[in-house]
């Protein structure tokens, strides 16, 4: 396999497609309509309840930012939300690269555009396993699967991409994008790739560390064999 490798990369990235997906939805409002106001032609790309909170927020103006990620994929999310966001279209938008003709060619044959900006903060693993009387299920399906892998995507290309995975970041890039017009500045995205990598890192150790204390047969465990 030839691995790309890059050379030309912009400094100023503006940010024009973003994709929202959050579990915690602190500072949300306040984050979207200060994005909106600091780059105007921004499209979001969102999901479930998040999109729904985008929708409220922008009111009328949703008509304009606001795309629903089913939309865009043109797959419905499969029920209970376990699927959502793996998807190629989305992938190819995150990874990208924007000076290679082969990449720019897929994107123009499946109409993936280039994602900016990935706004996603993960599944509450360690609260949820953290409660009294917390069982095995409580634990597996607070597992979070499609926030980790957008993160890991968008911190891997931080050549162009803002992977901002907690509420606590959104004044540092409005911050950013107000001193660059609307734009996104290389500083800013390596720090935000370096923040990524250390939060699921510590959420995947956190995983192995529940997993160790669940009964190693299936005669222990909490579930049963189906009836023939």
């Amino acid at each position: 396999m030839e691995l790309n490798r890059v050379n030309l990369v912009h400094r100023l990235v503006p940010v024009r497609h973003v994709i929202i997906s959050v579990a915690d939805k602190s500072g949300l409002p306040e984050f979207v309509r200060a994005l909106v106001r600091l780059a105007p032609d921004v499209r979001i790309y969102s999901t479930g309840g998040t999109a729904r909170l985008v929708a409220e927020v922008l009111g009328e103006a949703s008509s304009h930012h606001l795309v629903p990620i089913s939309s865009y994929t043109g797959q419905p999310e499969m029920q209970g939300g376990l699927v959502k966001t793996l998807d190629f279209k989305i992938y190819m938008g995150l990874l990208s690269e924007t000076y290679n003709e082969e990449h720019r060619k897929d994107m123009a044959r499946t109409g993936a555009v280039p994602f900016d900006m990935v706004v996603v903060n993960l599944y509450p693993f360690e609260k949820a396993v953290s409660e009294a009387g917390a069982t095995l299920e409580d634990g597996r399906t607070h597992i979070d699967i499609g926030g980790p892998c957008m993160l890991r995507a968008a911190a891997k290309n931080f050549l162009r991409v803002a992977a901002v995975s907690d509420p606590s970041q959104y004044g540092r890039v409005l911050e950013d994008l107000e001193v660059n017009t609307g734009a996104t500045s290389y500083e800013l995205r390596l720090s935000l790739a370096r923040e990524v990598f250390a939060r699921t890192s510590a959420y995947d150790r956190a995983i192995a560390r529940f997993l160790e204390h669940v009964p190693a047969t299936f005669e222990d465990s909490p579930y049963e064999e189906p009836e023939a």
